[in-house]
């Protein structure tokens, strides 16, 4: 029994050290390209935190957002993205717009300027990339990018509250 035992506990522990370590890949991939992506979007004077706002914004570019909305779906503290958002707005990026359900708010959207910045940093780091995927087949793409969006729902259907 003994045996047994140590043996289901040994793959056990692999397993768990496998997703650690599956998580822990990740985490520095997200390092190293969020410095390769800052270096890319320099020159369009665009920092990662606000191509990832412009990212969020370009997912549903008709739907309007709050900063409490963003906050929450980006995990993130509200007064970093009100600050963000400034200097979007700034930028001519992002525009507030009437609330048509509620005359004391506003809404944010994302401009056709902001569209089309954001869509150029899109081709460039997507032109930039190859490098990293030389070799890999378009199937090959398709199946890591079908297992990171089964992670990326997981965590997203049971962030904490």
């Amino acid at each position: 029994m003994r045996g047994r035992a140590a043996a289901a506990t040994r793959a056990t522990a692999t397993e768990a050290d496998t997703r650690f370590r599956v998580l822990s890949w990740i985490g520095i991939i997200n390092q190293l390209s969020s410095t390769l992506a800052n270096h890319m979007l320099e020159p369009l004077d665009l920092p990662l935190p606000q191509f990832t706002l412009l990212n969020h914004f370009s997912h549903r570019p008709k739907e309007g957002k709050t900063i409490t909305g963003i906050a929450r779906a980006m995990q993130q503290l509200q007064p970093g993205v009100s600050k963000t958002v400034r200097k979007l707005i700034a930028k001519g990026y992002l525009e507030w717009r009437p609330n048509p359900e509620d005359g004391r708010s506003k809404l944010l959207f994302l401009t056709p300027a902001g569209r089309r910045v954001h869509a150029g940093a899109v081709a460039m780091m997507g032109e930039a990339l190859a490098g990293p995927f030389e070799g890999w087949t378009q199937a090959e793409l398709e199946e890591l990018f079908a297992r990171l969006d089964r992670l990326k729902v997981w965590f997203d259907d049971n962030r904490p509250t």
